[in-house]
């Protein structure tokens, strides 16, 4: 069984969506049936609420299953427009969304996927002076953001607001997968200070496989779908790796880390700070 134990506002069995009505009964069937999922997992899931920080290549896999399966609110956090370079990896954008703000582009798709999902945007940056009112109201929070100021961001204000970080990178042909829980490791404890600036390349300078973002993307959505459910055990204190050239996942043990300024034993990181220059790099597009 999972690890989560009640204690991430998800998965606990104590908010459930109304009684099934006979269209959504039939829309989730295949989920019902599932003897761990049920009427009332699937009520579970319309009552959960899950944050998405990045509507990109990564954001776009999970968002569309994470709709499928009746994730009855998904927020979207997203500053940036469709581009043409994005179509190869960004599935749920189409052509005819070239310029459009990305956050409605995601709207207008999922709402076509699903009507049972709320979708709530955000169209600007997530920053730490909007971060805790962004995440606050969500359970779970979705990272597919791929600049280091947006990461480091994103998971310490999920660690101060106790909420669960489903988290995903992708570098050209390989990508990484984990869980973080309050209270049992973060982003830090794997990576405790960020590499130089421009030692390491974004999607734009490296380039990445657009398939690989289906690959990851959609672990991060049964992840979040198993947290929800209280299903199996979550990639927590474990970072799944991927590379598709050889077709191998490989499985590394993730411990926190008793000296994380973070989630240690002794804290020093209470609020959040000025993460550009935490990084010394700026906040650039988030998927």
């Amino acid at each position: 069984m999972s690890s989560t134990n009640g204690t991430n506002g998800a998965g606990n069995g104590t908010v459930l969506a109304p009684a099934l009505t006979l269209d959504q009964a039939r829309r989730y069937a295949r989920h019902i049936i599932l003897p761990e999922v049920g009427s009332a997992g699937q009520r579970k899931l319309l009552a959960a609420k899950v944050m998405l920080i990045g509507a990109g290549g990564l954001g776009s896999p999970a968002a569309l299953y994470l709709a499928a399966a009746g994730v009855g609110t998904i927020g979207v956090v997203d500053y940036d427009v469709v581009d043409l370079s994005n179509l190869h990896r960004q599935i749920i954008h189409g052509h005819a969304n070239i310029g459009k703000a990305k956050v409605d582009s995601v709207r207008e798709r999922l709402a076509d996927v699903n009507p049972d999902v709320n979708v709530v945007t955000f169209n600007e940056p997530i920053s730490s002076a909007n971060a805790f009112d962004v995440l606050r109201d969500f359970d779970i929070v979705v990272n597919g953001s791929d600049n280091f100021p947006t990461r480091y961001l994103v998971n310490d204000a999920a660690y101060l607001l106790k909420k669960p970080l489903v988290d995903g990178t992708l570098f050209r042909f390989e990508g990484r997968a984990n869980v973080f829980l309050p209270g049992q490791g973060c982003y830090r404890c794997l990576f405790p200070a960020p590499p130089p600036p421009g030692a390491v390349p974004s999607c734009a300078e490296a380039g990445v496989l657009g398939a690989m973002c289906g690959v990851i993307g959609t672990i991060q959505a049964v992840e979040t779908i198993k947290l929800i459910l209280d299903l199996g055990e979550p990639l927590v204190n474990r970072l799944l790796l991927f590379d598709s050239l050889s077709m191998e996942f490989r499985e590394v043990k993730i411990p926190r880390d008793p000296n994380c300024p973070l989630c240690g034993d002794n804290p020093t990181i209470h609020e959040l700070i000025d993460y550009e220059a935490f990084c010394g790099a700026p906040v650039t597009a988030l998927g």
